[in-house]
C-alpha cells in the first residue's frame, strides 16, 4: 500500500467527523463475500471504493493518520489495496485513488472471483468543507461550460488512467474500472470517452454514481403528458438548430461520427430520479426510444447528440458552431434507476444509497442505432 502524508486539520473547523465515514456504521459490511458476476454485488463494491476517496480526502483535512484513518476499510474490506493517490496540484486535495485488487488465497467460488478487476480508479464528487469545497466548485462551474478536459486535476485523473493501463496485464485492458460521484462521474465519463475515442478504441467498463446532467429539469414536471410534449418540442429545437449550424459550416464537433464512435462504449449509469443533479437521464433515453417509436427517429438521433445551449455558445468560436461536445450526452448506456423514496437532496444524490441491498431497481439497456 502507497505511504502519504496528510496535513493538518483546517483552522476553526468545528463540525464533528461524520459517522457516515466509518464503514463498520455506514457501509455494506453484509458483503463477506463478493461474487463479481453479480450486477448488485459490483454496483456496492464500486460505490464504497468512491466512498474510500471521499473519506481519504476528509481523513486528510480531520489529520486522522495510522489507526485513526477510516478511509482503509473501505477498500481493504473487500480485498483492495491502495495502489496510487491522486492528489489535486492547485489545492493539495485528494481527488482519486487507484485500487489494486488481490483476492484472498481461499475463494468459495473462483469462477466469480475470476470476473473481478485487476485495478479501479475512482473518483470523488464535490466535497463542501473548507479544504476542497472553493476548488471543487470551481470544478463544477467548468463542468457547465464544458471545461473540465482543460483543468490540471483532469490531466491528473487522465495520466493515472494511462499508468493503470500500462500497468495491467497485455491484453486486459477491461480489467481496469472506472467509477465516480457526481464531478467524480463527470471525470470519469470524460476519461471513458476519450479513450474509447483512442487509437484502438479502448473500451472501459465505467460506474458512474449520480452523474451531472447539465439542462433544464424537465424530469421534475409532474405531469407525463407536459413533460413529454416539452420533450417533443426541445428535440425538434435543439434538431432545428444543429441542422441550420451545420448548414452554416458548423455544428457539433466531431459530428455523427465522432457521437457513434462511443457507441460500443457502455458505461454503467446509476441514477434516482429525486435528484436534480442526475434526473434528467431517466427521461434522456427513454424519449429516444419514443422519438423511434413515432417515426421521429432521425430527429430524436440529431437531438439526443447535441445541446442547445452548447451549440449557441458555440458560435464564433474555432472549429466552428458546435463548441464541444456536451459531456453529459451518452450514445449507449446501461441506466440503473432507484424507484425507492428519497426523503431529501442529500439521500437521493448521495454514495450511500448505492449499497443498500433492498433498493427497488429499474435496469435498461440503451444502444444507439
Amino acid at each position: 500500500m502507497m505511504d502519504f502524508f496528510f496535513k493538518g486539520p483546517e483552522p476553526g473547523a468545528s463540525e464533528m467527523p461524520s459517522l457516515n465515514d466509518l464503514f463498520d456504521a455506514s457501509g455494506p459490511t453484509y458483503l463477506t463475500y463478493v461474487n463479481w458476476n453479480c450486477p448488485h454485488h459490483r454496483r456496492s463494491v464500486m460505490a464504497s471504493l468512491v466512498q474510500g476517496v471521499y473519506v481519504l480526502e476528509r481523513d486528510r483535512q480531520w489529520n486522522r493518520q495510522g489507526p485513526d484513518a477510516r478511509a482503509p476499510a473501505w477498500w481493504r474490506f473487500f480485498h483492495f489495496d491502495l495502489h496510487q493517490v491522486l492528489v489535486d496540484a492547485a489545492d493539495g486535495s485528494i481527488f482519486g485513488a487507484v485500487y489494486a485488487f488481490h483476492p484472498p488465497l481461499h475463494l468459495p467460488d473462483p469462477a466469480a472471483a475470476a470476473a473481478a478487476p485487476h485495478f479501479v480508479v475512482a473518483f470523488r464528487g464535490t466535497i463542501t468543507k473548507k479544504g476542497s469545497a472553493k476548488r471543487d466548485l470551481e470544478l463544477d462551474l467548468q463542468l457547465v461550460r464544458n471545461g473540465l478536459e482543460g483543468k490540471s486535476r483532469f490531466r491528473a485523473a487522465m495520466q493515472a488512467v494511462h499508468d493503470t493501463l500500462a500497468a495491467a496485464a497485455a491484453g486486459q485492458h477491461r480489467r481496469v474500472w472506472l467509477a465516480g460521484h457526481s464531478l467524480g462521474s463527470a471525470i470519469a465519463t470524460l476519461a471513458g470517452k476519450t479513450l474509447a475515442r483512442s487509437a484502438g478504441g479502448v473500451l472501459l467498463p465505467a460506474f458512474l454514481f449520480n452523474a451531472p446532467f447539465v439542462s433544464a429539469p424537465v424530469e421534475r414536471i409532474g405531469d407525463r403528458r407536459v413533460r413529454q410534449g416539452v420533450r417533443i418540442a426541445s428535440s425538434f429545437v435543439t434538431a432545428g438548430v444543429a441542422a441550420v449550424l451545420q448548414q452554416r459550416g458548423g455544428g457539433s464537433a466531431g459530428g455523427e461520427a465522432a457521437f457513434a464512435a462511443l457507441a460500443a462504449w457502455v458505461p454503467d449509469l446509476f441514477v434516482n430520479p429525486a435528484d436534480p443533479i442526475s434526473a434528467e437521464y431517466v427521461g434522456y433515453f427513454d424519449h429516444r426510444r419514443k422519438m423511434e417509436a413515432m417515426g421521429a427517429g432521425a430527429v430524436g438521433r440529431l437531438a439526443t447528440r447535441n445541446s442547445v445551449k452548447d451549440l449557441l455558445l458555440g458560435i464564433g468560436k474555432k472549429g466552428g458552431g458546435g463548441g464541444c461536445e456536451p459531456l453529459h450526452l451518452f450514445p449507449s448506456a446501461v441506466l440503473t434507476v432507484n424507484r425507492g423514496p428519497s426523503p431529501d437532496f442529500k439521500t437521493a444524490h448521495g454514495i450511500h444509497q448505492w449499497w443498500r441491498p433492498d433498493l427497488p431497481l429499474e435496469c435498461t439497456a440503451h444502444y444507439y442505432t
